[in-house]
C-alpha cells in the first residue's frame, strides 16, 4: 500500500501558465546533482537559461572550495592545518554552517559533531587511509581513545563579530553531514533569485521542492526504502512525500561500510564512544524546511537508535521516520508524532 505525506502549509501561487519543465545536472561532492525547474514558456526558445547550467555548477563548485574535507586547499582544509591557539577568519556561508552544525551537536548532546573528523578519518572513510585500501586496519583503542581525549579537551569556539574560529590544535572538521544538505537549499535560493520560484533540487540523494508543477502537482517523491532488505523481507509501505516548500534527507547504514572478519562497520561515527554506530536502524529520513537541517538530524537520530532517536525527535519538533531491523530479517517502521501528522488518512 502506498501512503501519502502532505505539507502542513500549502501557498496558493500556482506555476507559470503554460510553463515548461526543464532539467539540469551534473557532478560535485563525489555524488550526483540534479535541477528540474518550471519555466514561463516564451523562454524555452531564448538563451535565457543557458547560463543556468553554468550558475548551478559554480555553485557548487564555491560550497567544495569552502568546506570540503576532500580538497586540502579548501577553507576548511586551511582550518584544518592551522596552527594551535590561532583564530581563523572563515568565509560566511562556511561560518554559517558551522554555526548550525555546532548548535546540532549542542542540541542532540554530541551524538552528532562536525569537529569529530579525526575519528571518521582513523576508521577509514576520510580523504587518506580509506578502508577500501589494501594496507587499512582499524584503529586501535588508544588511538581512539587519544582522538577522543583531544576532541573534548578543548573545543573549537566561534567568535560571530568577525566569522572567527578558533583552532585549538589538532581538529579536523568534518561537514559532510551537513554540507550536502546546505548545497540543496543553496541551489534552491539561487533558483528563486533567477526567477525560478518552481523548482526541484537534488544533490546524491538528498531533495528540496518549492512551489509546483505545470498541471498544478506538487513534486511528489517517495522516502528513500533499504536497498539490502532481502527479497522476502518483510519492509514498511512506500511513503510518498509532496514536496511543497520542505526538503528530506536520508541517513542508512546501507549506504557507506565496510565489513571485516564478518562484522559490518557504518561510516556513521558516534562521537561518544569513538566506535562505528551499531544499533538496530536501517535508516532515518527527515523531513524539514530546510535540506541542511534535515540532513544533520537525521545523521544525530541514526546515531541514537530508534528509542533514544524517535525521544529526541519528538522533543525537537522533528517529522522523522525510522526503519528499525529485526531479527528474522524483517523491518519496522516509526513514524514521530509530526512526520504521522502529515500523512493524508
Amino acid at each position: 500500500m502506498r501512503r501519502v505525506l502532505l505539507p502542513h502549509d500549502i501557498s496558493d501561487d500556482p506555476a507559470p501558465e503554460g510553463g515548461v519543465i526543464h532539467d539540469y545536472a551534473g557532478r560535485s561532492m563525489g555524488t550526483s546533482w540534479s535541477v528540474r525547474l518550471v519555466a514561463a514558456p516564451e523562454l524555452a526558445t531564448t538563451a535565457a537559461l543557458d547560463h543556468l547550467q553554468h550558475g548551478l555548477q559554480q555553485q557548487l563548485d564555491h560550497i567544495v572550495a569552502e568546506m570540503s574535507h576532500w580538497e586540502a586547499e579548501s577553507d576548511l582544509g586551511r582550518f584544518n592545518r592551522a596552527a594551535p591557539d590561532s583564530w581563523q577568519v572563515l568565509p560566511p556561508a562556511f561560518f554559517d554552517v558551522l554555526s548550525y552544525a555546532m548548535s546540532v551537536a549542542r542540541d542532540s548532546g554530541g551524538v552528532y559533531d562536525p569537529c569529530a573528523g579525526a575519528l571518521v578519518n582513523l576508521w577509514g572513510f576520510g580523504p587518506w587511509g580509506r578502508f577500501d585500501q589494501p594496507d587499512f586496519v582499524p584503529p586501535s583503542n588508544d588511538e581512539i581513545s587519544f582522538a577522543r581525549a583531544q576532541l573534548a579537551a578543548r573545543p573549537v569556539q566561534l567568535q560571530r563579530d568577525g566569522r572567527r574560529a578558533l583552532q585549538p590544535g589538532g581538529v579536523q572538521l568534518d561537514l559532510s553531514a551537513v554540507a550536502k544538505g546546505y548545497s540543496v537549499d543553496r541551489l534552491s535560493y539561487y533558483l528563486k533569485t533567477q526567477g525560478f520560484a518552481h523548482h526541484l533540487v537534488e544533490v546524491g540523494g538528498e531533495l528540496r521542492g518549492a512551489g509546483v508543477k505545470p498541471d498544478g502537482q506538487p513534486w511528489w517523491v517517495m522516502l528513500e526504502q533499504v536497498t539490502d532488505a532481502a527479497a522476502d523481507a518483510a519492509v514498511p509501505d512506500e511513503l510518498v512525500l509532496a514536496l511543497h516548500g520542505l526538503a528530506v534527507a536520508t541517513s542508512g547504514d546501507y549506504r557507506r561500510y565496510f565489513e571485516m572478519d564478518g562484522k559490518r562497520y557504518s561510516h556513521t561515527i558516534d562521537p561518544r564512544s569513538g566506535m562505528p554506530i551499531s544499533n538496530d536502524l536501517a535508516s532515518v529520513t527527515v523531513v524539514h524546511a530546510q535540506c541542511m537541517a534535515a540532513d544533520a538530524w537525521s545523521t544525530a537520530l541514526t546515531v541514537l537508535g530508534s528509542r533514544d532517536g524517535l525521544h529526541l525527535a519528538e522533543l525537537q519538533g522533528l517529522a522523522a521516520r525510522f526503519v528499525v531491523r529485526q531479527p528474522n530479517g524483517g523491518f519496522t517502521e516509526y513514524l514521530s508524532s509530526h512526520l504521522r501528522s502529515m500523512l493524508d488518512e
